[in-house]
């Protein structure tokens, strides 16, 4: 296992604990709001500041990309992360949550680690080397046809108003085309859900790289396509993902091109 890997999942795991700690006590969690339905906790931040800190006593002079403190350092590699990715459903007790982390080097995504801390199942990925849940390698789904593939979607999050003109008639559109459409409230599981094959689709709009960064890793080490909804790799950037294997990701794509907006919120 790569080092940066090991370090990865050791900073997963330690959040995982600081998160599973604190869901007895949900109804004395400090919250606090940054948006509409856009929720931080002090787990959030605790997980958050644990995993920054066990990275960096291994690697002091890296950069990281995390939800709640944003961009800190400058350097050729930097980790991306989701301390509480499902923070309602978290504060809510729905059991439906992860730790996200991956590390880039000079702008390539090379490491992913998505932890779900409930099932305590350790999603990880290294490039060139393939996915696997909990040491066993993981592919995407061989669905060939989309009438019988279940995809995953999440509600548009950021810019929610704006994106749900575009999004009802894709959703409406997918779901009478498949055999089922799931929302679980994690874009990372949802994400390692297609890696492993549980899903044998997904799309959203409006993510952050924090939101994806780990899971689409994950997909294209799996053998999944990974691009934004118009068939470019700027998914990280745009916000916009779309995964599958081939055959569903092209059908889906079909779909749900021509009802993307022309310009985005």
């Amino acid at each position: 296992m790569h080092p940066l890997l090991n370090i990865g999942i050791r900073a997963a795991r330690r959040a995982g604990d600081i998160i599973i700690r604190n869901i007895n006590r949900l109804d004395s969690i400090k919250v606090t709001s940054k948006g509409r339905n856009d929720f931080v906790s002090e787990v959030d931040r605790q997980a958050e500041a644990d995993i920054i800190e066990t990275i960096r006593r291994s690697y002091p002079e890296h950069a990281f990309l995390a939800e709640e403190g944003g961009r800190q350092g400058d350097s050729e590699f930097i980790w991306i992360i989701d301390p509480l990715d499902g923070t309602t459903n978290y504060l809510h007790g729905f059991p439906i949550f992860a730790v996200s982390i991956a590390v880039a080097h000079r702008d390539r995504l090379e490491h992913a680690v998505v932890y779900d801390p409930m099932r305590q199942e350790l999603f990880t990925a290294s490039r060139g080397v393939g996915a696997q849940l909990d040491g066993r390698k993981i592919r995407v789904s061989g669905q060939r046809n989309l009438d019988s593939a279940l995809i995953g979607t999440g509600f548009p999050f950021h810019g929610k108003e704006t994106w749900l003109d575009s999004y009802m008639p894709m959703l409406k559109a997918v779901i009478a085309s498949t055999a089922g459409v799931r929302r679980p409230g994690a874009a990372s599981l949802d994400l390692a859900y297609v890696a492993a094959g549980r899903l044998d689709g997904f799309w959203e709009l409006g993510l952050q790289p924090w939101d994806i960064a780990a899971g689409s890793l994950l997909v294209q080490e799996a053998g999944g396509i990974v691009t934004s909804l118009t068939g470019e790799d700027d998914y990280v950037e745009t916000g916009q993902i779309l995964t599958g294997n081939s055959r569903i990701h092209d059908a889906l794509s079909a779909i749900l091109t021509p009802l993307l907006p022309t310009e985005s919120p």
